[in-house]
């Protein structure tokens, strides 16, 4: 079991179940899965582009991403259907809690002028997406062997359909929030 897990059962789980009276250990939101979405637009034209970007992928998240297709034909952005344009990782398990480890530790912390993820970015449901611009925070990624910079989108999906709640779970896992919201 992972650091980040333990700290949960151990400690996480008492502190919200004092905090919002919860009745039970089982009431407490805990993290589902973390979704990692990048759309390769490039791939369109250059079909490498979806490969190396899959290998980046593989790298940061330790498990091969699904290549997601276009669904239909829009001729305004030169798009087929059925072409790969995307690609999407689903982590769960000691995977994700190894990945939320590495990405509040090591990645946020990298980024430059960075003063803590806005508040703004849920979702009605509990779930939190973060837009992150360069894979070039994460340590797996060489820079000499980066062709383009890519960004990619986060998505942290928690078990309670509250913001509040799940801020204060994400919180307590150590996301750090912008002070003042």
């Amino acid at each position: 079991m992972t650091e980040l897990k333990n700290k949960y059962d151990k400690e996480i789980v008492p502190k919200l179940i004092k905090a919002r009276g919860y009745k039970n250990k089982m009431q407490v939101p805990h993290l589902l899965k973390i979704v990692i979405n990048r759309g390769v637009g490039e791939a369109r034209e250059d079909a490498k582009a979806i490969d190396v970007s899959a290998a980046e992928l593989a790298a940061i998240t330790g498990q091969k991403p699904l290549v997601t297709l276009s669904k239909k034909a829009i001729s305004a952005f030169k798009l087929r259907g059925n072409i790969p344009i995307g690609l999407k990782v689903t982590l769960r398990g000691d995977r994700m809690y190894e990945f939320l480890n590495k990405f509040i530790n090591i990645c946020l912390p990298k980024i430059r002028d960075f003063k803590g993820v806005s508040f703004k970015s849920f979702d009605g449901r509990g779930n939190y997406t973060l837009g992150i611009r360069e894979q070039l925070i994460f340590p797996e990624i060489d820079y000499e062997k980066v062709d383009r910079v890519r960004g990619m989108d986060i998505t942290f999906v928690t078990s309670t359909d509250k913001n509040d709640e799940a801020k204060d779970l994400l919180e307590a896992l150590g996301l750090p929030f912008r002070p003042g919201v």
